[in-house]
């Protein structure tokens, strides 16, 4: 039973570092799970506070995910419109794989500005923003599962 425990962690990890570019997939909360996985074989207990901490990265990283490219939109001089097509424009990028998942936050937020009335220069600031907002909530969450990984497999050695 452990081993199966064990691959399904394992993929629950690599998923997890997968959906941290892709955000239709958990990636965060699936690199947790498998701590949780790993947590519940014969062959290794993480402390409850581990675990605890951990959640509570999981749950901060993953609401910081959702403020950060808004937040950069906001910072750059983007409005509301800019926000809320930052927003649409990943929903839709979705769609058109890493390119518009990359692309779509970016053209999103300067066509909602243009069409906001911003000029061109504005707009384009305001996409710059929304596109940093999106990398660092992309970084953020690599480190964050790279460091669940870290765990995992020093737990497992």
């Amino acid at each position: 039973m452990d081993i199966v425990l064990i691959i399904l962690a394992v993929l629950c990890l690599l998923i997890g570092i997968v959906g941290c570019i892709i955000p239709a997939l958990p990636g965060v909360p699936l690199a947790y799970v498998a701590l949780w996985l790993l947590h519940i074989t014969d062959r290794v207990q993480f402390s409850w506070q581990f675990l605890l901490i951990w959640g509570i990265v999981m749950v901060v990283v993953q609401i910081m995910d959702y403020i950060i490219p808004a937040w950069g939109t906001k910072r750059t001089g983007g409005s509301k419109a800019g926000v809320w097509g930052s927003t649409i424009g990943l929903l839709v990028g979705l769609f058109f794989g890493p390119w518009g998942i990359v692309l779509g936050p970016f053209i999103g937020a300067v066509i909602a500005e243009l069409l906001a009335g911003k000029n061109t220069a504005d707009a384009l600031r305001s996409g710059w923003g929304s596109l940093l907002g999106l990398l660092t909530g992309t970084i953020l969450k690599l480190i964050c599962c790279g460091l669940m990984a870290y765990y995992f497999v020093a737990a497992l050695i």
